[in-house]
């Protein structure tokens, strides 16, 4: 079979759908957001959007079919993630957290878990939030590190020391995207990594457990003032005593370590395309401000050779992403051996490139890419959470990735197919 990139025809009408839809709808969350003093402020504005995207079917278009969605895979995420990203980071965000949210439950949950939880994110209607909760106030990047390390410092407890009684989550998250939902008390479906036995190697430690929202005990502490995706709710908060039913673990008691890895491979990708979508949209800014200004001379500057050579090299990192990322996409979804390396390829490559190729496209543009005005100064502090969110590239990707090359079964020809 030979090698082919080309998307299938419902691919391209999920992409023609979205670009359509960021056009008319998503271009209005930057004015509808921009002059709000809080953080919590401008993700409340961003409610209406994010109820128009959810009705227009796209995030039912990411669940999978047998659960009530129309998702064939990741492809379709790292598609529809270029599409909104290229519009507004916001909004796209909230809508792809969810999805990580919901990944534990999709990755290792019993059937009933599946329909029960998925059963909100398929109807079409509302402003349904899920989000999965890892990150801890201190960092995570060593969240499964043995003892006497901390590891992760969330601890889930049976509330009557028994096999069949309710769990009661005590501990700190940050940075989980809108993990406090709406109003503060929780999204939907929180799906939290804690600690179930403080004795256990980390193998056997940690376990993920869903948590439904609203839910007394969770307790907003700060919205982040982030530098940017300013209309993003990325919070600070605690969970005091949060009770959930002994029958949310997500997969197994103390399996915890495996699944939060898989998730995190299933989500690297989908970053390498959040970092096309910044890029496409700065060389888009940056092609029409060289066709159309001279800088008092002759001709457009784009008649320049240094200036078309720059985003001659800018459009050449974006095809470069979007190609390893959708390969990486479509590795991840047929388990290919050479999987996670191309994930984290895509995540590392991806994310790094963003900040590098927006940064020299406004050396093209000059000073007045500084300016609020223009759009390439808010694309470049969106793009730089890229290398740092999602397992950030320094303390777990590149870790992973030196993981992989330490190993005696290690194959470089794996990620080549």
């Amino acid at each position: 079979m030979p090698i082919d990139f080309t998307l299938t025809m419902e691919q391209k009408r999920l992409q023609a759908d979205a670009r359509a839809f960021a056009r008319d709808v998503l271009t209005k969350v930057g004015p509808a957001t921009r002059g709000l003093p809080t953080s919590l402020a401008r993700f409340a504005a961003t409610r209406p959007f994010y109820e128009q995207a959810v009705a227009a079917g796209f995030l039912r278009r990411l669940i999978p079919a047998h659960l009530g969605g129309e998702g064939t895979g990741g492809l379709d995420m790292a598609v529809l993630a270029e599409e909104l990203y290229a519009v507004d980071a916001n909004v796209s965000l909230t809508l792809l957290g969810t999805m990580l949210g919901l990944f534990p439950v999709l990755l290792a949950g019993s059937p009933e878990q599946q329909a029960r939880f998925a059963a909100s994110f398929v109807t079409g209607r509302g402003a349904p939030l899920a989000s999965f909760c890892f990150s801890e106030p201190g960092g995570s990047a060593n969240f499964a590190a043995p003892l006497p390390a901390e590891g992760v410092r969330t601890v889930a407890r049976r509330a009557n020391g028994d096999d069949a009684s309710d769990w009661i989550i005590t501990g700190a998250k940050k940075w989980a995207s809108s993990a406090t939902g709406w109003d503060g008390r929780g999204a939907d479906l929180m799906t939290v990594v804690c600690r179930t036995d403080p004795n256990a190697p980390p193998e056997r430690a940690i376990s993920v457990i869903a948590v439904t929202g609203p839910a007394p005990g969770v307790m907003l502490e700060r919205a982040i003032d982030s530098i940017g995706h300013r209309a993003h709710l990325l919070p600070e908060f605690r969970l005091n005593g949060v009770r959930t039913s002994a029958d949310n673990v997500i997969g197994s008691v103390g399996g915890g370590k495996g699944l939060v890895e898989a998730c995190s491979t299933g989500t690297a990708p989908i970053v390498g395309m959040f970092a096309v979508g910044l890029m496409r949209a700065a060389f888009d800014a940056a092609l029409t401000f060289a066709r159309t200004e001279r800088r008092g001379g002759a001709v457009p500057i784009i008649e320049y050779q240094a200036v078309g050579y720059a985003l001659a090299d800018a459009k050449t990192a974006i095809e470069a992403v979007r190609t390893l990322s959708w390969r990486a996409a479509h590795a991840v979804d047929a388990h290919t051996p050479g999987a996670l390396e191309l994930a984290l390829h895509a995540k590392v490559f991806g994310s790094e490139t963003a900040v590098r190729i927006i940064t020299d496209l406004m050396r093209v543009v000059g000073v007045d890419s500084y300016d609020h005005d223009m759009p390439l100064g808010g694309l470049l502090v969106d793009a730089l959470v890229l290398p740092l969110f999602d397992g950030g590239n320094m303390g777990v990707r590149r870790r992973q990735l030196h993981d992989l090359m330490r190993a005696p079964a290690y194959d470089p020809l794996a990620a080549a197919g």
